[in-house]
């Protein structure tokens, strides 16, 4: 059973799918939960219900908004692609750290395969779970903002947030 919970951020609504082991397996500033669940690969996907509270990923969430920014480094995340690059992408991508952000071209480099970016921006297209996966930190190789999923607004307040502290 997947549980899910939307909080109030700064940033806006941010929901969080999270599995019964705790494991988050989507998120992403809105409240749209069923746009979530289609982010989920169809292996990892199992019936949903509203939570009050999804636990620690959701304390975690709350402590990184109030200014922790390596709060999020320790949640369990499970996102499942049918290639072997994007399972480690998404690995190399949670070692970018708040207020370091990277270009793609970096991102490529950082993930072992520098010529790459289109396949590197494709790990930031395909992740389903925003912030704890930080995405938002990984920009065009002219250093703009590029993409986001949840909007521009959202990305630059995040960037904006990481590099204050």
């Amino acid at each position: 059973m997947l549980r899910h919970s939307t909080m109030d951020t700064p940033a806006g609504p941010f929901t969080l799918v999270v599995a019964d082991s705790g494991a988050v397996r989507a998120s992403g500033f809105t409240t749209d939960v069923p746009e979530l669940i289609r982010l989920v690969h169809p292996s990892l996907v199992e019936p949903a219900e509203a939570a009050d509270d999804v636990g620690p990923a959701q304390a975690a969430v709350r402590a990184y908004f109030d200014g922790d920014l390596l709060a999020l480094d320790s949640v369990a995340v499970q996102q499942r692609t049918g290639g072997v690059f994007l399972a480690h992408a998404w690995q190399v991508m949670r070692e970018i750290k708040p207020g370091d952000p990277v270009t793609y071209s970096r991102y490529a480099e950082l993930a072992g395969r520098p010529t790459a970016i289109r396949a590197a921006a494709a790990a930031c297209a395909r992740n389903a779970v925003a912030l704890i996966v930080p995405c938002h930190r990984v920009l065009r190789t002219d250093g703009s903002l590029g993409g986001y999923r949840w909007g521009l607004p959202v990305k630059s307040w995040l960037l904006e947030h990481e590099s204050a502290r």
